[in-house]
């Protein structure tokens, strides 16, 4: 029976800058700074340990097109430890990352297979005597709007056939639609495996074959939450396993706390502090969103006390905590209940602010300053259709709580 087994893992985005953490405390953020080398470092281990045949790295390993020497050398030292084991690695790169950038070069150690800015075939015989023929390409330039899967043609006279490609599936809309195809598109080329990179979150988007999205290795914000990793991958020629293993050193976490029961401060603490302590992961960092809801508190100090003080009291906890909890977010919002049409009664502004809302279609244009921005430009992702809703809901009721005294 014919088998193989590689390690599957894209949007690596080593060395990332980790925009707008620097508020968290030295020790933390010099942790979330290494996080990405330290799922790189997981990643090589696993490939070694499960002696693989191979690796694929499908896209956007490096953060930027400067790609930073710091990440070059990282990457190599990790690459090396896998040529001394004979894994070779299978490497295309991404919008990010892609082929016209300008940085200093290091090279790269000789396992290192890069794919070319055309669509090519790469021929792999394994230890154990299999033929496998890899498909794939790197991003010329950072925009890549073509459908290079129509230049992906099976070429005949191996054991297994795999598709790379960095790329977005044409049905969502919540990414820019760099080398757009369907699933459609992938299974009519009758490969054994797509190794997909680009979109940050895990997809398997068919089973037959395999058309995998495998997410980034380490969340970076708070849009990247949960675990986050990469597939080990056994095919034969009778079927396919997948072994999900976690790569990421901190998880990005958020929680609601209902705290319409807590009479005091005391109770409130205490709810936060059984949040935290069910989240926490060992050996693991959480940087966790906490949404405290529902405050009914009579006591003004007590209420003054939850903005100002109950943060340092949680934080006190955790500075010192490897498997540490630290909320990088606190959303306090009173038990305040908005009766749209009780308020139209009261006041025709409140109908015409309604109407505003429910009509509103310069969102773009509100934001526009935003993108605009040389920043902005390079670190912001465009919001889709629901985050623009969600993002105009909670403008409308913090306009509301700030216009209605009840």
């Amino acid at each position: 029976m014919k088998k193989i087994s590689f390690i599957h893992a894209a949007d690596l985005h080593l060395d990332s800058p980790m925009i707008g953490l620097k508020h968290l405390p030295a020790n933390i953020f010099s942790r979330m700074k290494e996080s990405t080398f330290t799922s790189l470092k997981k990643l090589t281990t696993a490939a070694i340990e499960r002696q693989v045949d191979f690796v694929i790295l499908a896209g956007d390993l490096f953060d930027g097109e400067d790609r930073s020497l710091r990440a070059q050398s990282r990457f190599r030292t990790e690459m090396l430890k896998l040529e001394e084991k004979n894994i070779p690695v299978y490497v295309v790169h991404g919008n990010h990352d892609h082929l016209n950038g300008s940085w200093v070069h290091l090279d790269m150690p000789a396992n290192v297979h890069l794919f070319h800015s055309e669509v090519e075939t790469k021929a792999l015989n394994t230890k154990s005597g299999e033929c496998v023929h890899l498909y794939g390409f790197s991003y010329p330039t950072r925009h890549v709007f073509d459908r290079k899967i129509d230049d992906y043609k099976k070429a005949e006279g191996a054991d297994f056939h795999i598709g790379i490609l960095h790329g977005n599936e044409s049905a969502g809309t919540e990414h820019d639609n760099y080398a757009p195809f369907s699933v459609k598109d992938l299974q009519e080329k009758d490969f054994d495996y797509w190794a997909l990179g680009h979109i940050h979150k895990r997809a398997v988007l068919s089973e037959n074959p395999p058309i995998v999205y495998p997410g980034n290795i380490q969340g970076r914000n708070k849009k990247e939450s949960g675990s986050k990793g990469f597939y080990h991958v056994t095919l034969t020629d009778l079927d396919v396993k997948m072994d999900f293993i976690e790569s990421s050193d901190l998880i990005w976490e958020e929680t609601v706390i209902d705290a319409a029961d807590a009479s005091c401060f005391q109770d409130v603490l205490r709810l936060c502090q059984m949040a935290i302590n069910s989240i926490r992961r060992v050996q693991q960092g959480t940087l966790l969103i906490l949404f405290l809801k529902n405050i009914q508190l009579a006591d003004d100090r007590e209420k003054r006390s939850l903005h100002s003080e109950l943060l340092e009291l949680l934080f006190e906890e955790e500075k010192d905590e490897e498997s540490f909890v630290w909320i990088v977010d606190l959303i306090i919002t009173e038990n305040f209940h908005i009766d749209k049409e009780q308020l139209k009664t009261e006041a025709n502004f409140y109908a015409e602010l309604f109407e505003t809302f429910a009509h509103f279609e310069n969102v773009d244009h509100a934001l526009a300053p935003l993108y605009e921005h040389q920043l902005g430009r390079k670190y912001l992702s465009y919001l889709s259709t629901s985050e623009q809703n969600e993002l105009l809901e909670k403008a409308e009721k913090m306009l509301i709580e700030l216009l209605y005294q009840p």
